[in-house]
């Protein structure tokens, strides 16, 4: 397996976008991107003041202009993002209220429109990433057993299969979209999503009948408030990371509450996200494993953390990206000490 160096670093605009400059427009917060050092943005596809997604998805020459604004601030884009959209393709009845604000008002409060509305959505991501000239795009699984994730009362037998059953079911017409598109759909395994860990990403792989298109955003911080391996989890599965969310976390396991938190605030949880250098997360062994494992695609820095601003956070993300990124070596480190291949020689050594 060749090695590969990792592109950064990015950032993924979901969490900065607001009223004010340098927030509030595409052109505005491309350059603000590019001024703290960033290469890439990851772009969320339901934020209308960033992008017409329809109209991505319909129109090569919007897409054109689109890229050219871009990279008129020597940036590129990453990929584009529907986590929103996806949540909206599999909820379970108890999250309808909740998740209804996800969509536009014409389909709230009608699960079925709304799940329509969530399924074209993705289609259309599939097309206007090909339009942008992009390979993955990322989104979530959505969930319909994830009530049931903790078992009491034990849940009944055959629950988790035919579950997921429904959702390779909902999701494989997508996956297949992507597939005839040439874009890799990458699952953010996420706590709230069916797709949470290891295993739920091979229950659903199977359920998809291995489809090639299926893939998955690697981010270790929900990992480590999962209390995952996420070193080992990139031996498993590193055949099917195509995309990286670089986010950092912590775990204080404390005498009043767990992994689950107790509702508590996320500043008073146990575990809590934090800003890219203020968590537990070992970035020098996920970067080094990534690279050894040939992943070439983008670190993207995702902020979310209780504690510092965005603003700052922002500001320290792309030099610690920058810091870890590996410039993957051609040459052994012993080299110098070889020599050429002798045929003679190598036999006498095995005692030929």
């Amino acid at each position: 397996m060749k090695m590969k160096t990792i592109k950064g670093p990015a950032i993924f605009l979901a969490q900065f976008i607001g009223d004010k400059a340098p927030f509030d427009t595409l052109e505005n917060m491309c350059e603000w991107a590019s001024s703290l050092g960033y290469k890439g943005i990851q772009i969320p596809s339901w934020a209308g003041q960033l992008i017409d997604l329809k109209k991505a998805a319909t129109s090569k020459n919007y897409a054109s202009e689109l890229r050219g604004i871009v990279e008129s601030y020597d940036l590129k884009i990453t990929e584009l993002s529907t986590h929103l959209q996806g949540q909206l393709v599999a909820v379970n009845p108890a999250y309808d209220l909740m998740f209804d604000g996800f969509a536009p008002k014409e389909v709230q409060g009608n699960p079925k429109a709304r799940q329509k509305w969530a399924v074209q959505q993705l289609k259309y991501a599939a097309r206007a990433s090909k339009n942008l000239g992009l390979s993955a795009h990322v989104t979530f699984s959505g969930s319909l057993i994830w009530h049931t994730m903790y078992p009491w009362p034990q849940r009944p037998a055959g629950l988790v299969e035919e579950a997921f059953k429904e959702l390779a079911k909902r999701w494989t017409p997508i996956l297949n979209e992507y597939d005839k598109n040439g874009i890799d759909l990458c699952y953010e395994i996420h706590p709230g999503e069916d797709l949470h860990d290891g295993l739920t990403f091979e229950r659903f792989l199977e359920a998809t009948k291995n489809h090639k298109r299926c893939n998955i955003l690697y981010d270790p911080s929900h990992f480590v408030l999962q209390q995952l391996d996420y070193l080992k989890f990139i031996d498993f599965y590193h055949e099917r990371i195509k995309m990286f969310h670089v986010k950092d976390a912590e775990f204080h396991p404390s005498g009043k509450a767990g992994v689950y938190g107790g509702y508590a605030d996320w500043k008073e949880r146990p575990g809590r996200f934090r800003s890219l250098g203020d968590g537990q997360t070992d970035f020098a062994g996920i970067f080094s494993k990534l690279s050894q494992y040939g992943f070439d695609g983008w670190a993207v820095m995702e902020w979310e953390c209780c504690i510092k601003s965005p603003e700052q956070g922002a500001r320290e993300g792309a030099p610690f990206i920058q810091k870890h990124i590996i410039e993957v070596t051609e040459k052994a480190f012993d080299d110098f000490a070889g020599g050429g291949i002798d045929k003679a020689m190598i036999k006498k050594i095995i005692g030929l």
